[in-house]
């Protein structure tokens, strides 16, 4: 292994100098390789992209028309001043990927966002062997298990079910990108109309472009009749409150979709009816599976419970090291148990 570490953190972010490139950096730099399109690892301004062919219409939708995007198929590698660079499925959301660098025989992977569960929308996350891995630790406590998720769209169809007995619209609250498309793919269609925000509708137009099969979904503002209200499923951002707007139609219920959802009063924080832990995160065990997986001699933890983790880590035989950036939020402190699910 090189003297020199392959990646440093600079003011613009984790920047590999043998490459000359930065993966996921804040502010815009000549050459950016990013993981996914979410707003906090893809910025805008940069003079080239890399990413992951799957991701590059939403990439490129995000980044801005005259943005230069060159997607990389899953393996495929390119050699950037002499270090191999290739992206690996994360299953986080579409397109979304992990940095494999090389350089020297010194491997380094920078996971990005991932979680290993099954996702229709996505490729699954793939383990790959390195000397460094750079993990988020979003959920990296105990109190984070998901329950499968076959058993969270069955509680969401008995919510709906529920709410079309008393004639309300269900209004379910998931992010944009991601997210919402996992519901959508996950959701009875069956069961009654699905409506969705602008803002998801958009991007579930890029999803289908890029050959992720979704049911039909409409804007409410589309026509939506009274009788339609009662029987509705209704997906929206975090930051819309379409049901205010539409106090003519009748009731509603509302739903938050989050793993912060396991979190004592989740549902309350949210200022929703109820709330169900579906995350595009891995939860504690599987974030541990993964970095077991790799082989790696170093951890580098990152994006969560940052010290929590690199204790557990270290307790556990690895050696793990806090990787902080101006990304990383301060997350909700944990002090009570999961409920049983």
């Amino acid at each position: 292994m090189s003297r020199d570490p392959l990646f440093k953190l600079s003011e613009a972010g984790l920047f590999c100098p043998r490459g000359a490139f930065y993966v996921d950096p804040w502010g815009a730099v000549s050459t950016a390789v990013i993981t996914h399109a979410h707003a906090d690892h893809a910025v805008k301004g940069s003079r080239r992209y890399f990413t992951a062919e799957p991701g590059r219409r939403v990439l490129w939708s995000r980044m801005g028309q005259h943005a230069k995007i060159e997607p990389l198929a899953f393996g495929q590698s390119v050699d950037l001043n002499g270090v191999k660079v290739s992206l690996h499925p994360a299953g986080h959301i579409l397109g979304s990927a992990q940095v494999r660098a090389e350089y020297k025989g010194e491997v380094w992977v920078i996971s990005g966002d991932y979680k290993v569960a099954p996702d229709a929308t996505c490729a699954a996350f793939e383990p790959v062997r390195c000397h460094t891995f750079v993990t988020e630790s979003t959920f990296a406590q105990p109190i984070f298990q998901w329950e499968p998720q076959q058993a969270t769209f069955a509680k969401i169809h008995d919510w709906w079910r529920s709410n079309q007995a008393l004639n309300r619209a269900s209004f379910l609250y998931s992010y944009a990108l991601g997210k919402s498309q996992r519901l959508l793919a996950g959701v009875d269609p069956s069961i009654g109309p699905i409506f969705v925000h602008r803002d998801i509708e958009t991007v579930n137009e890029l999803y289908r472009q890029s050959g992720v099969t979704l049911p039909k979904t409409r804007v409410p503002n589309a026509g939506m009749t009274i009788e339609e209200w009662g029987h509705s499923l209704i997906l929206q951002p975090p930051s819309a409150r379409w049901a205010q707007g539409f106090p003519h139609l009748g009731h509603f219920a509302s739903a938050f979709v989050s793993g912060w959802m396991m979190l004592p009063q989740g549902s309350q924080s949210r200022r929703v009816q109820e709330g169900f832990p579906l995350s595009d995160h891995a939860d504690h065990k599987e974030l541990l599976s993964a970095i077991t997986a790799t082989g790696a001699e170093r951890i580098m933890v990152t994006h969560g419970y940052i010290d929590e983790f690199v204790i557990e880590l270290k307790s556990l035989g690895f050696d793990a090291v806090p990787m902080r950036t101006p990304r990383c939020r301060k997350p909700p402190r944990v002090t009570e148990q999961p409920a049983v699910v």
